[in-house]
């Protein structure tokens, strides 16, 4: 994967062939990926994952890494600014009341919220008891990978059915959650007043520590992904209390515990951490399995973003639709995968909007 991006000059950076002389200065090339998706025939994924003009100073591929920029700020961006710090992905708690009206907004559309329960959107035969009936919806928007997919659907035609069966997942992750005493005793200042730290030592241990959850195995010295939510909601915690959670990958499906490893990793740039312990949690591939069924075999991602499956994602049907002209996939088994950006089911929204209702350009709201 990092050879095959490399070659392509990177999902961010321009595609230049070896040799090729560099852009003239203030020329900004295509980002790789957009010459991909145009060159396979996507030039409406194109346009709607990069509405403003590409040459625009500091635009890059923001809509593709969380950054999620409109020519003109619709309602999902303000309510995105509004419960999140800018640069991380913490919801504040006391702005959880600002869902509300969109809630209430559906209900006044006939809408209906209903959680805890399978559905059945098999057309061809009556709803089974005690499941949602979506029999004769105009659009189904499925936030679930293709394993879950072809459970929920089983009428799919077969061809659809074995291209899916053969999308790959990538590594696992092993996440723990913390209630501690006080702050993490970071060594670097700034670590102290981040919300998010990435823990990895050298680039060496980075890159060794991901290798090994591709190929089987598990690193002494995982690299950790580090959120720190009472720096930013102090409510999370009672008065001088923090929490903290943290994952690493492992294989997909692995049974190995991080525990000790994780924690051995914080205390090598937090020396001290261990006795703010006030207590632990801590789940494996099989346990967030359990507990979300999309996780499958603990991947978080929606299948692995591997090269071929940035642009076929999960197949190589047009992104977001299926042989079902009102069933759609708006997971993160999607374009552009998985990441705090919302692209996924913003653009398969879109993708419904002019399939099945014939709204020929939804817009960017």
């Amino acid at each position: 994967m990092l050879e095959e991006l490399d070659q392509l000059g990177g999902l961010g950076g321009s595609r230049r062939a070896i040799g090729e002389p560099e852009a003239p200065d203030g020329e900004q090339r295509q980002p790789a990926v957009v010459e991909i998706l145009r060159t396979l025939g996507q030039p409406q994924i194109v346009h709607d994952m990069f509405p403003i003009p590409l040459d625009r100073r500091d635009q890059g591929l923001r809509g593709m890494t969380g950054d999620v920029v409109h020519e003109r700020e619709d309602a999902s961006v303000r309510l995105r600014r509004r419960l999140h710090v800018p640069g991380n992905a913490v919801t504040k708690s006391e702005e959880r009341r600002t869902l509300e009206p969109h809630r209430e907004a559906l209900k006044e559309d006939a809408g209906q919220i209903v959680v805890g329960q399978p559905s059945e959107m098999a057309i061809d035969r009556p709803c089974v008891e005690g499941r949602v009936e979506l029999r004769g919806a105009s659009a189904v928007l499925c936030d679930v990978t293709p394993r879950q997919l072809l459970a929920l659907a089983p009428d799919l035609p077969e061809g659809y059915r074995r291209r899916l069966a053969r999308f790959r997942y990538g590594p696992g992750v092993f996440k723990m959650d913390w209630a501690l005493d006080g702050p993490v005793p970071w060594k670097a200042v700034d670590c102290a007043l981040a919300a998010t730290v990435h823990l990895g030592g050298t680039l060496e241990e980075i890159a060794a520590s991901e290798r090994a959850a591709w190929t089987g195995s598990v690193s002494e010295r995982p690299f950790v992904i580090l959120v720190q939510p009472t720096l930013v909601d102090p409510s999370r915690a009672p008065e001088g209390k923090h929490t903290l959670w943290a994952y690493c990958h492992v294989p997909n499906g692995s049974e190995e515990d991080m525990t000790a490893r994780i924690e051995a990793q914080i205390e090598r740039f937090a020396p001290g951490f261990r006795d703010r312990i006030l207590a632990r949690s801590g789940r494996g591939p099989a346990a967030l399995a359990r507990h979300d069924e999309n996780l499958v075999g603990g991947d978080i991602n929606g299948g692995a973003a591997n090269l071929m499956q940035l642009i076929a994602r999960p197949t190589w049907r047009p992104p977001y639709t299926t042989p079902r002209r009102n069933l759609y996939l708006c997971s993160a088994s999607t374009p552009p995968g998985g990441g705090v950006h919302g692209m996924c089911g913003h653009l398969a929204a879109r993708t419904a909007l002019r399939r099945s209702f014939g709204v020929r350009d939804p817009g960017s709201s």
